[in-house]
């Protein structure tokens, strides 16, 4: 394999380990559950899509074409988005309590 194409499988996995790693801080720290909804959906899954282009890189210098990683892309830009969605729509419909200092947003008045 070429030097740069492991630079840039080594950076792409850095990438995608910092995202997700942000993504699972946001999870731990933040103070409610509308927002802790953004770390999985939103850092985690760069951090992921990420790991899966440098596997993808990594295997097609080897000389193998893979689906799967492909596939799994797909599927993970196709679900995280609309399973967030649902889970919002659902806390809101159980009416979950957020945190004093995330109220008075606009939608809210």
């Amino acid at each position: 394999m070429e030097s740069a194409i492991e630079w840039l499988v080594a950076a792409l996995l850095l990438l995608g380990s910092l995202f997700a790693l942000i993504g699972s801080f946001g999870l731990y720290k933040l103070p409610d559950f509308y927002m802790r909804l953004h770390g999985p959906t939103k850092a985690t899954t760069l951090g992921v899509g990420s790991l899966v282009l440098a596997s993808v890189l990594y295997f097609s210098a080897e000389g193998e074409v893979g689906l799967h990683e492909l596939l799994i892309t797909l599927f993970l830009f196709m679900t995280a988005p609309t399973s967030a969605s649902m889970l919002a729509k659902a806390a809101m419909q159980v009416h979950v309590q957020r945190v004093e200092r995330t109220k008075g947003q606009p939608w809210e008045q």
